[in-house]
């Protein structure tokens, strides 16, 4: 039985999950990191896709994209195939890197967007990951460090979460 097609549209708000194949690591070190926030900006950048929270666990990565021109659809096969490729010739491996395709939870804005940002962005911190929130500020793996000043990302679009929180940035 085929697959049903995923609910998608121009200003849709994806929350996204990607689990490595039996919830083994799809990280494992901070180059395979590093190419995957490489590859993610990229993507983000050429299919003026809005990115307002990431965070990426050894076995899995959060996302929340805004859809642009590009379908979702799109964004995601550029993302993981072009990581798992990069992977796989890296770590001289074969086969899968993902647990079946992705999970993407379709999210309405104005209730969901700013909790969505905080559980995203609080995953490192509960993956224990980093020890405590001023870590979790330097934390590089993570969009947090973007919204605190810490990391510049061009692609991730900070303005527009801050602005849900205040109308200006205090420091």
């Amino acid at each position: 039985m085929p697959r049903k097609a995923r609910v998608d549209a121009v200003g849709a708000l994806h929350h996204i999950i990607v689990r490595g194949i039996e919830r083994r690591k799809i990280f494992w070190d901070d180059a395979d990191r590093d190419a995957f926030v490489e590859r993610l900006g990229q993507v983000i950048t050429e299919t003026h896709t809005d990115c307002f929270s990431w965070a990426l666990i050894p076995n899995h990565v959060h996302l929340l994209l805004r859809t642009g021109l590009t379908p979702i659809s799109t964004v995601m096969r550029r993302l993981l195939t072009g990581y798992a490729v990069q992977f796989n010739r890296r770590h001289r491996r074969h086969g899968h890197l993902f647990q079946n395709r992705y999970k993407s939870i379709l999210c309405q804005e104005d209730p969901y967007l700013k909790q969505l940002v905080r559980y995203i962005h609080l995953k490192p911190l509960r993956a224990r990951l980093v020890a405590d929130y001023k870590s979790l500020k330097k934390y590089k793996y993570a969009g947090h460090s973007a919204l605190m000043g810490i990391c510049q990302r061009e692609w991730q679009n900070t303005e527009y979460i801050l602005s849900q929180f205040g109308p200006r940035v205090s420091i």
